[in-house]
């Protein structure tokens, strides 16, 4: 821990840079929002852990294949020259990022975040096995024995093998895991998968069982440009102050009006709920990661107590200063901010899913023989010499026929003269491209290569070139 040093002289209080670090223990909540939050986790990691192990047309059915530089998603196969839809799908992420900030705040962060995700899951384990809140702080403050060793051992044996599946499901993405599964079990994996395995399960098991809201409060940089993204008009969780103030405990036999008091009862469950360990009734803070653990313990009081609901709710800032009442919320919510967003956004998934479907599976690359202009042939033709690079991006296999234009007479020739390529493949051939003296002028002359699919006229490509003569 670092402190600010006094100067000689000066008697003025000597101040910690840094805080230190209090332990959260977050408290066991019941509610819609938890629920939703357990059903976001359910799904995502569904998912994450169950899409490596799908097949498709007989091979992986979600790959990101490096070595052979082929990524294939069910049924597409992108190539690095397909970067233009991960662009694509970058800017989608970034729009509906900012479309739902601007609607409800840091709902990624409070529901889909993997950090959020991961953190929940460790935390129910941490349950499970050292029991509620106040028996973690016991457990937590007893000196250590076997007792504790065994617990403590338990718990953190169950988190590292859950990194290890977690880092091991990552690295399946990019090398077949099935055949990444036969090499663990004969302990051949090779370096590269080893150390991504054990790199993203230890940032796994760090993250979530140890560090947990440190990484939203200080590594995040979205909690620190959220602010932004946020309007009077967005919705946030909010504490009524209004009606819970002046707060104090009190039993359920009194009125609180009678005695002065507000619906708050100072029970403090807004806080042993939260996981970042912040004070929601202190008003909106870049710590708070919307997960609604707040509205959901305080709910649980005012049942309890016999009071309405909604003393911490979704709500905006207009609304609770009373710029429109509460029942006109969405006309507000929806404005046209978050119009122009939702059409600049369903624009681009539109453009990108019309994109796709005219995407044809078939490339052409046509590079010229650098080494020789022209040749003569026995005929007294001349020649030029081609790289011709034909990728099929479709599932199935394709016989193409290859033909030139741009000067008259020409003639392509390529062994043999329907090409086969299989599925997801790229074949290298060369051609020969043989026009009379008298059909074409001295110097470059532009030509265009046709690749055509027997038996499917739809699949066709082109790629432009030249003829050198002298």
């Amino acid at each position: 821990m670092s402190k600010i040093p006094l100067i000689p002289g000066n008697t003025g209080i000597e101040a910690d840079l840094y805080e230190i670090r209090k332990t959260i223990y977050p408290r066991a909540v019941t509610g819609v929002f938890a629920d939703l939050r357990v059903v976001a986790a359910l799904i995502t990691q569904l998912l994450y852990y169950g899409l490596p192990w799908l097949s498709w047309n007989g091979r992986q059915a979600v790959l990101f294949d490096l070595a052979s530089r082929k990524f294939y998603i069910f049924g597409l196969v992108f190539w690095p020259q397909d970067f233009i839809f991960l662009t694509a799908l970058l800017v989608i992420a970034a729009l509906s990022l900012f479309l739902f900030t601007a609607v409800a705040g840091r709902l990624w962060c409070g529901y889909a975040c993997p950090q959020t995700v991961y953190t929940e899951i460790f935390l129910w384990i941490e349950r499970k096995i050292e029991g509620d809140r106040a028996k973690r702080v016991r457990l937590d403050a007893s000196p250590w024995n076997a007792r504790k060793i065994a617990i403590k051992g338990a718990k953190h044996g169950i988190w590292i093998a859950l990194a290890l599946w977690t880092g091991f499901t990552f690295v399946g993405y990019f090398t077949p895991i099935k055949v990444l599964a036969s090499e663990v079990i004969r302990w051949s994996l090779g370096p590269w998968e080893t150390f991504w395995v054990l790199f993203y399960s230890l940032a796994t098991y760090g993250n979530a069982g140890w560090m947990r809201e440190q990484v939203c409060k200080y590594m995040c940089p979205y909690a620190r440009f959220q602010s932004v993204m946020f309007d009077p008009d967005t919705l946030i969780i909010t504490y009524d102050p209004e009606r819970g103030e002046p707060r104090g405990s009190r039993s359920k036999t009194v009125n609180p009006k009678a005695a002065g008091l507000g619906d708050c009862v100072d029970c403090s469950i807004c806080v042993q709920v939260c996981p970042t360990g912040i004070d929601i009734r202190h008003g909106l803070q870049y710590e708070c990661i919307g997960c609604a653990a707040c509205i959901d313990g305080c709910n649980q009081v005012m049942d309890k107590m016999g009071y309405p609901r909604g003393l911490i709710r979704y709500s905006t800032e207009n609304a609770m200063n009373h710029a429109y009442p509460e029942k006109n919320l969405l006309p507000h919510v929806f404005r046209p901010r978050i119009l122009v967003y939702g059409g600049i956004l369903s624009m681009m998934i539109i453009a990108m899913v019309v994109a796709l479907y005219l995407r044809v599976p078939l490339r052409l690359d046509v590079m010229r023989d650098r080494a020789t202009l022209e040749r003569e042939t026995n005929d007294g033709l001349i020649e030029n010499v081609y790289q011709l690079e034909i990728m099929n991006t479709d599932e199935q296999p394709h016989t193409y026929v290859l033909s030139v234009s741009g000067i008259k007479g020409a003639r392509l020739i390529t062994e043999p003269s329907q090409l086969q390529v299989r599925a997801a493949s790229t074949l290298v051939a060369a051609g020969k491209v043989q026009i009379n003296p008298d059909d074409v002028k001295p110097g470059s002359t532009p030509i265009e290569f046709h690749l055509e699919t027997i038996n499917n006229p739809r699949l066709e490509a082109s790629a432009q070139s030249s003829f050198i003569s002298r």
